[in-house]
């Protein structure tokens, strides 16, 4: 998602990277190490994209996921407040508030229950989050000089703006995440035997994604939490008729039986086959997410791509990588 963001956004911002990693498609000199923080120039924002991904195979031990998404968090955001920058955006996760959506649509106003090592330090995150802007309050009295800058423990006022993202499955070029594996089926001939499951499922495209961040840096919207997701969700079944027409293929779906298919992933959780429980519910659980906060704070009726649009780009980009 990085390199996509980089991207999007370098032609209109000059943009510094901190990752542990290297350059990428950074410029040498604004690609800094965790090692040369005092290094890295004033700022006007700062964007957190780093973090430990939902790990589907179930290898991961939960503590890792607290170190990275949560404790990385922490690290970051400390540095952000004694920093010069005016703008944090961290981006957590739906998986942050729930692994299951109980009503119609996901809402930023839904009570955070997240069953996940990976959601809950999404959501111990954003806690830090909240409680440090509600704790770095200096008193209206306090006026900072320049020498005592660096030694105070407010060294600017209250951030003028924190955003935390709630995004649904980003997708962009060359970056496939859950579409992988229904990739790799259609790519192979294989029939897709999960058609019998009717879902819709919200997905996040980088061009929606990069045109909200654009809107962050550049507007004035208010701090909150909010949801990323594309105007439309979209079920398995169509997405499987969208990859094959990127390969000019006629998608080929299979009816079977949803407990026949229930078995099968139950085994795959112990033989490591490619479809395990996890693996099941993420292509075939509905999970709409609703975008109405963050555009009504935008000031908008839709985002600029469709559902559909931004998957078809998506995939166009896989020949390329594949």
């Amino acid at each position: 998602m990085g390199t996509n963001l980089f991207e999007a956004l370098k032609g209109d911002f000059h943009l510094v990277g901190l990752d542990v990693g290297s350059p990428g498609k950074y410029p040498p000199e604004d690609f800094f190490s965790w090692d040369a923080l005092d290094r890295i120039p004033p700022v006007d924002a700062i964007i957190h994209l780093a973090g430990k991904a939902h790990d589907t195979a179930r290898i991961a031990r939960d503590e890792e996921y607290f170190e990275v998404n949560t404790g990385l968090t922490q690290k970051i955001f400390d540095y952000f407040l004694h920093s010069t920058a005016r703008k944090f955006i961290f981006f957590s996760s739906v998986k942050a508030v729930a692994d299951t959506v109980r009503g119609e649509w996901l809402t930023e106003e839904d009570t955070p229950e997240p069953l996940t090592a990976y959601g809950r330090s999404k959501l111990e995150a954003e806690r830090f989050i909240l409680s440090r802007v509600n704790d770095f309050s200096p008193p209206s009295e306090i006026r900072l000089s320049q020498s005592s800058f660096l030694n105070s423990p407010f060294s600017i006022p209250l951030p003028q703006s924190v955003y935390v993202l709630r995004p649904a499955m980003i997708h962009g070029p060359g970056n496939k995440g859950n579409l992988n594996l229904p990739y790799r089926a259609v790519v192979k001939g294989i029939p897709w035997p999960l058609g019998a499951f009717e879902n819709q499922r919200s997905f996040t495209s980088m061009e929606n994604c990069a045109f909200v961040m654009r809107r962050l840096l550049e507007g004035d919207i208010p701090t909150g939490i909010y949801n990323l997701a594309d105007d439309e969700p979209v079920s398995t079944n169509e997405i499987i008729g969208l990859i094959a027409s990127s390969l000019h293929r006629k998608p080929r779906i299979w009816r079977v039986p949803e407990g026949f298919i229930r078995a099968v992933a139950r085994s795959g959780d112990f033989l490591r086959l490619p479809l395990n429980s996890e693996r099941l519910k993420k292509l075939t659980e509905t999970y709409r997410v609703s975008n109405a906060k963050i555009k009504v704070a935008l000031g908008i009726e839709k985002l600029p791509v469709t559902s559909v649009e931004g998957l078809r780009k998506t995939l166009q980009s896989f020949g390329k990588f594949h």
